[in-house]
């Protein structure tokens, strides 16, 4: 209670009639008098003073009520007043949320970017929306159908905004369901109390196929008249706004290419099929910010042929030997037709697409020069430019030389080749020796390799610089052991007997040599070598005191790595090959017996007596051959050929391949063996699996990675004897990726 003067009261809404205050009268004030918004339930009484409210006030119909109260005397005359009274109406939450729509229905495209909403729901509440009464919070009650562990969509709590989740991203796909139910719940109170008021609404959500898919191979004729750029194609995201750009796939100096803003792909200029056959490059999308939107879309071009290459010969002229006898056409004894036979082939090329008509290539003789003794001496397989004489064969004596004009056509070019046929001369003639004995000679046994003890001629009356003159002289008799041969210079066709192999006083003292001379080619039929073609020649070799010789030119042992130094490796031994073997070879085994020791780590060191008796001062050389074990003394590692990478979002159920590679033999390990560390990062974050010996599998153990590199520890052991162990970390990316599942 009180005097009389301004007041504001603050009043709950609902909870019944009630009294607010006690105006007090003062002399010569004997009542009160109210006025103003009073809604039928608000009054003062006049004798009293008592302001009260005869029922309950609703802030959803009047939240202020303004009114004067002002105080009378006896003659009802305003003593004081009016003075305002304000009652503010304070609301409680006694009104549910309700959505503007009975039932919702939404689009989404497959492979829709996650968190990007394509749909909204929305609900009102009638309470005061600067309190909590009226602070809605959304919600996805339940999913039809739910095929996964996690949701295939997601709400936010404050907007209503529908997307796909992580794993809808993913998922989603018209083949496998078309249409999903949502019940979306509405509360007030922001959804923080259990007294909160809730509605809910059904939402049918459609699925349809991705708008964004990459189109399939392009096919464009080369060298195109049309006016460019020329669209070829299109691509469209499954957002708008999106900004359009492409990414090359292959550094070239330039990309004949080019995207608009609406997803027009274009050609900008004529393509050469020659220049360049195929095409790949990237179409991709970002937002205002730069971000990409999709994941990149490969596009794959390919240049399709048009006849715009003449035929090219290979050779210019094309030179073809044709010897005399060369066997022509073959009449048969029923009909007057010619079996031919190539003598060589014109060769040509297109640049055209090989295997079609535009690079086919056809062949046909237009002229023969000189034009006797027939005009028709030569015929050409159209289709494979086989050169073939027609009838009779040729003659040096008609003409050394013929020239040939070949047209070679395609379906719209055409080019003449020259072809020249040589006609050399037949082997009717044998080489002749100009001596049929040249003596002897006597050489040492240690006489050089390569040392020239004879020369020999014989001449051949063929024509020279031809297979039938060039004479090939051989030791006919007389060296089984092939010691000796015989070079020829072409040119003179003189020949050299040289050494060819060391000379051996004990093994052969005497050379009684018959050579004969024949040609490269054959001899025509009735033409046979004689005595005229053949020689005699006598070697006489002397002894010379020679070297010791080792029982084996080559030694070979095995020893492990690690063996100590100074360790004895092998024995070897030789002999004195002079004199008495059955003496002198055991006293010079006794003497050379000599020991390999390793000296130091990277040197052999070759002890025991020199073998004496037989001129001291000879040496000889053996090859020792020294191969060293593996021992398990390299620890595992991890091959490092291919980055290791998840594509970004990770979704679940992703794994990789790693391998374990060893710098020792593989005969040390059976199979390598991959353990995580024993830490919570790397047992919460992943897990290890084994595929085989040498690789396993590494797989994300949930979708909640950074897009960034992370280090997983690993332990390796290789299991060989003894077994070595190692712990490396292993950088593993997470990345966006392209369309083909690599690091974008």
């Amino acid at each position: 209670s009180g005097p009389l003067k301004p007041m504001n009261f603050t009043v709950q809404e609902g909870g019944g009639p009630r009294i607010l205050h006690q105006f007090t009268l003062e002399s010569p004030a004997v009542s009160f008098r109210m006025s103003g918004e009073k809604a039928g339930i608000i009054d003062i009484e006049s004798s009293t003073g008592i302001l009260y409210i005869n029922g309950s006030l609703d802030w959803e119909t009047k939240q202020v009520h303004k009114l004067q109260v002002e105080s009378l005397d006896g003659n009802g005359s305003v003593v004081k007043g009016p003075f305002p009274v304000t009652i503010y109406v304070e609301d409680i939450n006694d009104n549910p949320p309700e959505f503007d729509q009975k039932k919702y229905f939404g689009v989404v495209r497959q492979n829709s970017r996650p968190g990007k909403p394509f749909m909204y729901v929305h609900a009102t509440d009638h309470d005061d929306p600067t309190t909590p009464h009226a602070q809605l919070s959304y919600s996805i009650l339940h999913h039809f159908p739910n095929p996964y562990e996690e949701m295939l969509f997601q709400i936010d709590n404050v907007t209503g905004a529908i997307s796909p989740s992580r794993t809808g991203s993913y998922y989603l796909d018209p083949q496998k369901q078309d249409t999903f139910t949502l019940v979306v719940s509405v509360r007030d109170m922001a959804g923080k109390t259990i007294n909160a008021f809730t509605s809910s609404v059904d939402v049918i959500i459609t699925v349809m196929e991705s708008l964004w898919k990459a189109p399939p191979t392009i096919y464009i004729k080369e060298n195109s008249t049309q006016v460019h750029p020329v669209n070829i194609s299109k691509v469209q995201s499954n957002e708008p706004g999106v900004i359009y750009e492409l990414f090359e796939k292959e550094k070239l100096p330039r990309l004949p290419f080019s995207v608009s803003k609406n997803g027009d792909i274009y050609v900008t200029e004529p393509l050469d099929r020659e220049e360049k056959e195929t095409y790949t490059f990237f179409v991709v999308t970002k937002d205002s910010k730069g971000e990409l939107v999709d994941k990149p879309l490969q596009i794959h071009i390919i240049v399709e042929d048009i006849n715009d290459n003449p035929p090219v010969c290979q050779q210019n002229p094309t030179i073809i030997e044709v010897q005399e006898n060369e066997i022509g056409g073959k009449k048969t004894a029923s009909v007057n037709l010619y079996t031919s036979f190539n003598i060589g082939t014109v060769l040509a090329t297109d640049m055209d697409q090989k295997d079609t008509l535009n690079s086919r290539l056809q062949f046909q003789i237009q002229s023969q020069e000189p034009g006797f003794p027939t005009k028709n001496l030569f015929y050409i397989q159209q289709d494979t430019g086989d050169l073939q004489l027609s009838g009779r064969s040729l003659s040096k004596r008609d003409s050394a030389k013929y020239f040939l004009k070949v047209l070679v056509t395609d379906t719209k070019f055409q080019t003449v080749c020259d072809v020249e046929v040589h006609v050399i001369d037949i082997n009717d003639q044998i080489p002749i020796f100009e001596k049929s004995d040249y003596a002897n000679v006597t050489v040492a046994e240690n006489i050089p390799i390569g040392t020239v003890l004879l020369e020999i001629q014989a001449t051949d009356g063929d024509e020279p610089g031809t297979g039938s003159s060039l004479i090939i002289y051989q030791v006919k008799e007389g060296d089984p052991n092939n010691t000796l041969i015989i070079e020829t210079d072409s040119e003179t066709n003189r020949g050299f007997l040289k050494v060819n192999k060391a000379l051996d006083f004990e093994t052969m003292p005497v050379y009684n040599l018959v050579i004969n001379a024949t040609n490269p080619e054959p001899l025509v039929p009735n033409v046979q070598y004689n005595s005229s073609s053949l020689t005699t020649f006598k070697i006489f070799v002397t002894n010379v005191d020679e070297p010791p010789v080792f029982l084996n030119p080559v030694y070979k042992t095995e020893v492990s790595e690690d063996i100590p130094v100074n360790t004895l490796v092998m024995t070897v031994e030789a002999y004195d090959p002079e004199g008495d073997s059955d003496v002198q070879g055991k006293y010079a085994q006794c003497l050379a017996c000599g020991k390999i020791l390793f000296l130091q780590k990277s040197y052999l060191l070759v002890e025991g007596g020199p073998v004496v008796g037989y001129n001291a001062a000879q040496k000889s050389k053996a090859f020792l051959v020294l191969h060293l074990r593996d021992v398990n003394d390299n620890p595992p590692q991890i091959a490092t050929d291919y980055p290791t990478f998840f594509c970004y979002p990770v979704s679940g159920g992703e794994r990789t391949l790693i391998q374990a590679i060893d710098a020792d033999e593989q005969f040390f390990y059976s199979k390598f063996t991959f353990t995580l560390v024993n830490e919570m990062n790397a047992r919460n974050n992943w897990e290890i699996s084994k595929f085989n010996a040498t690789h396993a599998y590494l797989s994300p153990k949930h979708a909640n990675f950074e897009e960034k590199t992370y280090e997983v520890p690993i332990i390796l052991n290789d299991n060989g004897n003894p077994s070595l162990e190692n712990k490396v970390n292993l950088k593993v990316s997470i990345c966006k990726c392209s369309s083909e599942n690599s690091c974008f």
